[in-house]
């Protein structure tokens, strides 16, 4: 009598680790593998589709989206919209709030189907390893934990040769990146930022730039939620929400942490761009012990003294607004 496989769930992203995790416990260790994407409002229905046909071309047996959209805005995100929490005061935190609600939702799958283990694609190097055992030691305590990009010390490149060498036809180019998409942001690691001298080419964004100049962006908030977006009114702030990031995104928004226009807090002997309502500014005052002229290393952000003296940094954003410019942070 053949022995019953072991049922997996791998929470499935389409990305580099977890494509691995789904072929290599289906193939060398004889798993049933089920791949389940936990939906954060950050794929779209073109993506979700493609998950699905990589997947079972991968070695699932079944794949399942699990949309936690609606749980994930109305236990979290909307509190973070309220207070308007920025991490350090300077960028909204997507990636390790929607974690939860990713483990969440793997958890109950695999309990509702009986499942042996759960697979993950964290690494060693970050927080989602925690985030994810924790949810399942807790709601899941019977349930084997399998990490193989953790355990077995993978590099993405002996990633990329396993899957290659069985047959495996994707962007290797794209699968040399992990990417955390959510209805709040989108986090990009792996390739030429694992080197802190290089930035991200173009061609490793999920969204490309595709306006320039400029348009207004009108907000309308009701008891704190956001109701309109260029006056398009949307009943699911959700949507209101896809809206602002669909219009962002075509700039480039997001990208970096200061965006055009730039403001130097230092005479230039120019007149610059006239102060609006509605304005953000990051101010940053800079002192150093020598001269005070800067570059930016190749890593474009590290801002270092020409001489090399000793200098200190910090900064506050502040909201022109009709009357007194109000102070957003206090860092």
């Amino acid at each position: 009598m053949e022995e019953k496989k072991k049922k997996v769930v791998v929470a499935f992203s389409g990305g580099l680790d977890t494509s691995f995790t789904v072929m290599y416990l289906a193939k060398e260790k004889g798993y049933e593998v089920y791949a389940a994407c936990a939906n954060t409002g950050g794929f779209s229905e073109e993506q979700l589709k493609t998950n699905e046909e990589n997947a079972y071309k991968l070695g699932a047996v079944k794949y399942v989206t699990l949309d936690v959209t609606q749980e994930y805005y109305e236990k979290s995100l909307k509190y973070m919209v309220f207070g308007n929490v920025l991490r350090n005061g300077t960028y909204p935190i997507s990636v390790s709030s929607e974690r939860i609600f990713q483990a969440l939702a793997i958890a109950r799958y695999a309990n509702e189907i009986g499942a042996d283990a759960i697979a993950h694609g964290s690494t060693g190097a970050g927080n989602d390893q925690i985030r994810f055992d924790m949810t399942f030691l807790v709601l899941a305590p019977n349930v084997e934990i399998i990490t193989l990009t953790r355990d077995m010390a993978l590099s993405r490149q002996e990633e990329i040769d396993y899957l290659n060498k069985h047959g495996f036809s994707a962007d290797f180019t794209k699968l040399k990146y992990s990417y955390n998409v959510g209805l709040w942001g989108t986090s990009i690691c792996g390739g030429e930022i694992l080197d802190s001298a290089q930035g991200l080419p173009e061609t490793a964004y999920l969204k490309h730039v595709e306006k320039e100049g400029s348009e207004q962006l009108r907000l309308t908030f009701e008891k704190g939620e956001l109701k309109a977006v260029n006056d398009e009114t949307f009943d699911d702030p959700i949507q209101a929400i896809q809206k602002v990031e669909e219009i962002g995104a075509a700039y480039g928004i997001g990208r970096d942490m200061h965006e055009d226009p730039e403001i130097p807090n230092y005479r230039t002997g120019r007149q610059g761009p006239k102060l609006v309502k509605g304005m953000t500014l990051a101010i940053e005052p800079m002192v150093t012990v020598g001269t005070y002229k800067v570059h930016t290393l190749p890593n474009r952000w590290t801002v270092v003294t020409n001489d090399g003296s000793d200098s200190a940094h910090y900064e506050n954003t502040v909201l022109v607004t009709d009357n007194e410019p109000e102070l957003l942070t206090l860092v």
